[in-house]
């Protein structure tokens, strides 16, 4: 059975989607099955693989709402091993469409179960809020990465997501797990980013995954062209990162 994890911070502009998308190519080229999940009403995921979002007739929205069997909303995509169901603008109005259905948190967890069989992992990029979109997704996910940037704020709002998390163990999905707190954006001539990695150390010790993402100016590069960093340009710092990251995980779940 896949691993299903939902890469998850209510805070925008942390690394979600560039987690999501490079993480999937890189356990990809790892030859490891992997099926990503756009839950973003923005659908960065989406055009980062290269799917024209525009064209998406079937994806996230349909899946959520139980009108389409979630095999037929499947798109193969030009990384090795990496299926994605695609998002639409259209899921900006799911939340408000759910609030009145019966067990509304568990419609991703319920539309996703049979397809775990099919994939070694199953990621999920979740929409930068606590709402009923990242609910379902943490409902619906064995484990949960959060990206936190090397920045000022970084922690501002992490204990929310915890709590968020916690509450989601005791109400929803028990088994739900931290796989791991994910620096990103470091910047190691930055006295700044050394202080948040060591702060983040210091409060989370064994949860903080071991590979810190670096700034990367091809990683910021590579989604306008509708690629993932590992094919973009291997040999980057970023394709570095995320393949470190990609073996951990594996690693970790051996």
């Amino acid at each position: 059975m896949g691993k299903i994890i939902a890469i998850a911070n209510q805070k925008g502009g942390v690394g979600k989607t560039t987690t999501s998308v490079n993480l999937a190519a890189s356990l990809g080229v790892l030859e490891k099955k992997v099926l990503l999940i756009d839950a973003d009403p923005q659908a960065n995921a989406t055009s980062g693989l290269g799917i024209n979002v525009e064209e998406v007739e079937a994806g996230s929205y349909q899946v959520l709402e139980h009108t389409i069997d979630p095999k037929d909303t499947i798109v193969a995509t030009t990384s090795p091993n990496v299926d994605l169901i695609p998002a639409h603008i259209d899921l900006v109005a799911i939340e408000i469409e759910l609030v009145d259905k019966e067990n509304r948190e568990y419609m991703l967890k319920k539309a996703i179960e049979g397809l775990a069989k099919d994939y070694d992992y199953i990621l999920i990029d979740c929409a930068p809020s606590l709402g009923l979109l990242t609910l379902n997704a943490l409902t619906a996910a064995n484990s949960v990465i959060i990206p936190i940037q090397c920045e000022y704020f970084a922690l501002e709002g992490l204990g929310k997501l915890l709590n968020t998390i916690k509450s989601v163990q005791k109400i929803h999905n028990p088994e739900l797990d931290i796989e791991g707190l994910l620096l990103t954006m470091y910047d190691s001539r930055l006295r700044l980013s050394n202080q948040v990695v060591e702060e983040v150390k210091k409060h989370f010790s064994e949860m903080v995954f071991k590979t810190i993402i670096q700034r990367n100016v091809r990683l910021s590069e590579a989604p306008s062209y509708g690629e993932s960093i590992i094919s973009y340009d291997a040999g980057s710092t970023g394709a570095n990162n995320y393949l470190s990251l990609a073996q951990e995980l594996i690693q970790k779940n051996k």
